[in-house]
Order: structure tokens, then sequence, then C-alpha cells
């Protein structure tokens, strides 16, 4: 990265500070990912929406720079305010050193009753802190449970009053979780743990909610859409959303469940947010392709094909691939295209509720080599729920089936298209069904008489080794394999508590590596990530109220078991699983 990297960037907001409440917004990884944060970007917009907010970005900083401001190069201590977008828990341990790198006390217990300079109010929001906050709760004064749009006018309304009015940090923070929504603070709720990392008790503050209900945005006129564009940006592209959360709800995936129901924005709706697209950029990534329908699919289609403009997404289901959508990605000349079979045979598969037969695999990768795509890639896990070796072989001979497929394609058109294997180790996320299950696919048993989080990770080990083997030799065929050993640590992250504040400190700010972290505070990678959890266990993150009945997701769990499939999330016509208001037997 440049040492100015704003000097090509496109959308940077520059405010004079005279008058106006500073309030820094971090971005605790590289500037390139964050500048290809879709939510990062709107926040900073809509913070400098108001009138009497500069807000500047803070991103990590590379090897020997200084943490400073993006737009001013202001120190993070200038700032009253200072709020935090995490994504990803692999960025807990940076988030911990940035605040104490930038001259803030990192704990909240450890700042001052007066909230100016030096001693902010700390705010945390992302995907990551409503999914489980508690990880990250001894850091912050405030967390945002929820979308940022419908809670951040309150929430700085309430900020601007406060400082205009004066009081002690403790009475604004005790004001604000009694009354503002989405507002969780976490120095006014108390867990007891027994020693085995289960919470035996918790407790709260007078007039405090027994769980934060979460907010979020029912509907939008315009879709949410790129605000700042960058060369640096490690997605170089113009972002649209389709519409948040996903209908499929695949057991594996907490976004299919914490942004429920799902929004599905109209046609109208999208396009103005695509028409919000600069001239000069013809490269559009759409977001949330995975619940999109055709008709959505096509018409967006149209529209990039009018437009000449070339099309770009993370991955798509083998089930939605239209005529139109193949004739787009033939004119846009995209050569990578991932679709993602996830569970390594039809029976995890039916197991995950993904719903995808082996043809409708075999189908897809040949309609997307024939549209021109040279680099196809499939993503799948490992370690998932009664995964066995022939789940794994079966995963073998699918992979060869499917270059047999394509392989007549690409010779007819002079070029033989690549296959990529990109094998993941699962990690079991809090309100998903596989939220009970242990890291690497341990069975209960073993899981309870070894409690030793390496048996987790040979096993995922031997699990990608027996892939590799069975595909070697495989022309035009490339692997590419995470390491357990470094997912462990996103496994405890995922399913961890408040006790993880000084692991996170000690691995952010003097480099130890998370067993030694774990074993300096007493803790086990293996009650965070291995333990299997039971049906009536009480867990951390219940203190958020997703709106989820905790019976649905145990239901969910025990007919993955059976590998019996659940329909679609459709707010119009279900109310299983609580979010609609609305109990009803699964």
């Amino acid at each position: 990265m440049s040492s100015s990297p704003l000097a090509t960037e496109k959308g940077t907001i520059r405010k004079k500070w005279t008058g106006l409440l500073p309030v820094a917004l971090i971005y605790p990884n590289s500037y390139p990912l964050a500048v290809s944060n879709l939510g990062y970007q709107l926040v900073y917009s809509q913070l400098n929406d108001f009138a009497h907010i500069v807000c500047e970005r803070f991103v990590y900083p590379a090897a020997h720079q200084t943490l400073r401001s993006l737009e001013s190069n202001r120190p993070l201590s200038d700032f009253g305010v200072v709020l935090a977008s995490i994504s990803f828990e692999d960025d807990y341990p940076r988030l911990a050193a940035m605040l104490a790198a930038g001259g803030i006390e990192p704990f909240a217990a450890d700042r001052g009753s007066v909230v100016g300079p030096g001693s902010p109010l700390v705010i945390f929001g992302g995907v990551a802190v409503f999914m489980n906050p508690e990880p990250l709760a001894p850091f912050a004064d405030i967390m945002v449970i929820g979308e940022a749009e419908p809670v951040l006018p309150s929430l700085v309304g309430r900020i601007e009053d406060f400082l205009a009015r004066g009081g002690t940090r403790r009475d604004f923070l005790l004001g604000a979780g009694r009354s503002l929504p989405g507002c969780y603070i976490p120095s006014l709720y108390s867990f007891q743990f027994d020693t085995e990392g289960r919470v035996l008790s918790t407790s709260h503050e007078q007039g405090l909610p027994d769980r934060v209900a979460k907010v979020t945005l029912k509907h939008t006129d315009t879709a949410s859409h790129s605000q700042i564009l960058s060369p640096e940006a490690e997605l170089g592209m113009f972002m649209t959303e389709l519409g948040r959360g996903c209908s499929m709800g695949c057991r594996f995936c907490a976004a299919g469940f914490i942004y429920r129901p799902p929004r599905r924005w109209d046609v109208t709706t999208i396009l103005k947010g695509l028409q919000a697209c600069p001239g000069e950029m013809d490269r559009i990534g759409l977001l949330g392709m995975e619940m999109a329908g055709q008709d959505v699919l096509d018409r967006v289609a149209e529209y990039l094909a009018e437009n000449s403009c070339s099309l770009s997404f993370s991955s798509l289901r083998a089930d939605r691939i239209s005529e139109k959508l193949l004739s787009l990605l033939s004119r846009s000349g995209l050569r990578s295209v991932a679709i993602a079979p996830d569970g390594c045979s039809e029976r995890l598969r039916r197991v995950i509720n993904k719903g995808l037969t082996e043809e409708e695999l075999l189908a897809a990768a040949e309609k997307l080599v024939h549209a021109g795509i040279v680099n196809l890639k499939l993503y799948v896990m490992v370690g998932l729920p009664t995964e066995t070796e022939d789940d794994l072989a079966e995963m073998v001979r699918l992979v060869k089936r499917l270059r047999k497929r394509i392989l007549p394609i690409g010779r007819k058109r002079g070029r033989v298209s690549e296959i990529t294997l990109s094998v993941n180790s699962f990690v079991p996320k809090p309100w998903t069904p596989f939220q009970y299950v242990s890291f690497g696919g341990i069975d209960r048993e073993t899981a309870d008489r070894d409690r030793d989080e390496n048996n987790a990770v040979m096993a995922l080990k031997g699990k990608i080794r027996y892939l590799r083997q069975g595909l070697s030799g495989v022309a035009n065929l490339r692997i590419k394999a995470d390491r357990p050993e470094r997912v462990l640590q996103q496994a405890v992250y995922a399913r961890g508590d408040r006790r993880l504040g000084p692991v996170l400190m000690d691995i952010g700010l003097r480099g130890l590596s998370l067993g030694q972290a774990l074993k300096k505070h007493g803790l086990t990678a293996w009650e965070y990530a291995v333990r299997h959890r039971d049906r009536e266990e009480r867990f951390c993150w219940d203190v958020i109220d997703h709106g989820i009945r905790k019976d649905y997701l145990w239901q969910e769990f025990c007919r993955s078991m059976k590998e019996k499939p659940t329909i679609p999330c459709d707010p119009t016509r279900c109310r299983s699983c609580g979010v609609c208001n609305e109990q009803v037997s699964v």
C-alpha cells in the first residue's frame, strides 16, 4: 500500500474540525480490505451525513507505520468517540492492539468516568459483534446489536446531548442500555462460568433487558452500494446489494439465521443502487446473489448488459444459473466463477440442508464452461458433523467426473478449463443448528474423553491429506487448503466469552500464540472449540435476542442428523423459527 492511499481514492469525505464532534471509525485490518467492506463504507458515509460530526477512518497500520487517521493524519487520542466495525473473528486481536496503540485504555473498566479525547466512548458494531459480542465485550462501552442504519441516528443524538450536558460515563451507559434499541452495555452485565466454560448464571443492572434485541433495516428505497472506490481495494469493483440475509437455511451458515427474516430488495431499488455507479467504473459486484429470485437476476443482467458493465460475485448457486445470466457472463469476459457444494457428498449436503445434487453441480459446471469460464472454483468444507471417509471419497469422484464433463468443451475451444478445489475447515458458529457440535467433526465421546484440541486439528489435516492423495495426478486441478491449526483460533473466538479479553490483548499486543495466551490465563481451546454443547446449555451469546427460538435451532440440529430437509425461509408462509413473532411447532 502506498503511504497515502487517499491520493487515488474516490469518495473521501473531509471536513473541518471546528465546532464538530470528532468520531473515529476503526477497521481492524489493512486498507485494501477496509475499503472493500461495504458495511464499513456505509457507516462512514452515514456518520458524515450528520452535520455536527466529522468522521475519519483508521485501519491497521502496515509495518513501521504509526496509527493515524486516513483523512487528517491525527492520532486516535484526538477523538472523543471511537467506533469499530468488525466482520471477522480473526481481527479481534488487531482491534485490541489498535486501541492500545492509539493511547486509549483497551479495557472499558479502566477508562475514566469523564468522556472525551484520550478517554472516548468506544462503540463496536458489525456482523461479528451481533453474532457473539462476548469475546470483545471487555473492550467496548457499547455494542450495536444489529444493522447500523436504524440504530445510529438515535445513538448519535443521545451522544451529542450527553457531551453537551455533561455527566459520567456510567450514567450515560445506564441510560442508553435502558432506552436505546440495539445497544448492549457489556459492563452492566455479568456472567458466572463453571470449570468447563459453561454459563452458570447471568445478571445485570436494574432496568436493563435480560436480552438485547437485534435491530434491522426493514426496507430501503435505494440498495446499499459502494460509497468509496480505490484502485488499492482488495475487491476492485462497484458493489451493490440485492438484499440482506439468505432464505436457504444452510445449517452451518450464521448469516442465514442472524439476518432473518431475509429481505429481498425489489428491482427498482436495486437499479437505483446500480445507477449510482460512476461512469468510468464498469465492473459490478453483486452481493446477495444466493437469495435473489430468478426474475431479479434476469433484470439485473439485462441492465448490466445495456450499460456495458461486467459482472462479478463471490459464488453462485448451481441451481440458479439462467440463460440470461450465462449470456452476461460470456459478454463480461469473466474468467473465474465459484460454485459451492459445501458438503463433500450428496448425503452431507442433505445434513447441512444445502440441497444440491451431484447432477446439478455437474450440469452447472458444463453451463459455466460453455459460457467461457476458464477457472472453475469449487468450495467445500471438511469437518462437518457426521462426515466420514466415504463422504471424502465421493468428493474425489465428483471432481474427476466434473473434469471429464468439461474437458471436451475446453478442447473444442482450444483452452482447457482449470479446476480449483478450495478445502476449508468447518467452524461451528453461534445461532446456527451446528452451534452444538465440535470443531473438527470430533464425536462427543472422543471429545469428552480426550479433551484435546489437537485431535480436531489432526483429524482435519488427515481429511485434507486424503483429498490431496485421492486427486493427485489429476491434470488442470489445483487444491487450496487452509491450515486447521490456524482455523482453530477462529473456532475459539466464534464461541468465545468475555474471559478471552486478556487473551486477545496478549496475542494482539504482545505477540503470544493462541495456545500460549490461553494457557497463561487458565483457559483451553478445547472448552471453546471442541466441547460439544447440550440442548439445555445456556450460552454467553444468549444475551442477544435474534428472535430465533432456541428449540428451533435444536430441532434443526436433530433434523440434520436424520438428513431431513427444511424449506427455505419465507415470512409470508412460515412462522417456525420465531423471528416473525409467532411460534409454531416444527
